[in-house]
């Protein structure tokens, strides 16, 4: 991606053309975002990093161009950062290996699964676990079916 990315774009229903500012206060604004005052679009100037900061509140608000008085009340909108996947989550364990044993109970014996010939259909078999990296180390639990 190059930067300035546009992310956004505000817009007045009091719009007077060249005689209407658009402006924007809060985290980051001058520095991470930028406003067009003409148009109103908003840009990052910068990779945003989900893991880093999830979300930005932003205000806004159009102003005369000439007197600086507000056409509007000013407005409160929030970026969230969309997460991409940069370290994909691990399984504690594994391989996990699994059969079908004709009336075996199920039973888990260390990555080895068991299921009775006749389980029902949906029944939980085990549960295995994950950590994801891109969400504060938490650990992440998968029923298998």
């Amino acid at each position: 991606t190059s930067f300035p990315a546009k992310d956004a774009q505000i817009h007045t229903d009091s719009d007077e053309g060249e005689g209407t500012i658009n402006t924007i206060s809060g985290e980051g604004t001058g520095t991470i975002f930028i406003i067009d005052e003409l148009t109103g679009d908003i840009h990052a100037t910068e990779r945003l990093d989900r893991e880093e900061k999830a979300f930005f509140t932003l205000r806004a608000q159009a102003r005369d161009r000439l007197s600086d008085d507000p056409l509007e009340p000013e407005s409160e909108f929030v970026i969230k950062v969309q997460d991409i996947n940069e370290r994909e989550p691990k399984f504690l364990e594994g391989p996990y290996i699994g059969s079908v044993a004709e009336l075996s109970p199920i039973v888990a014996d260390g990555a080895m699964l068991k299921v009775q010939e006749d389980a029902k259909l949906g029944a939980l078999v085990d549960v295995v676990t994950a950590k994801d990296p891109d969400v504060d180390n938490a650990p992440v639990y998968n029923p298998v079916y």
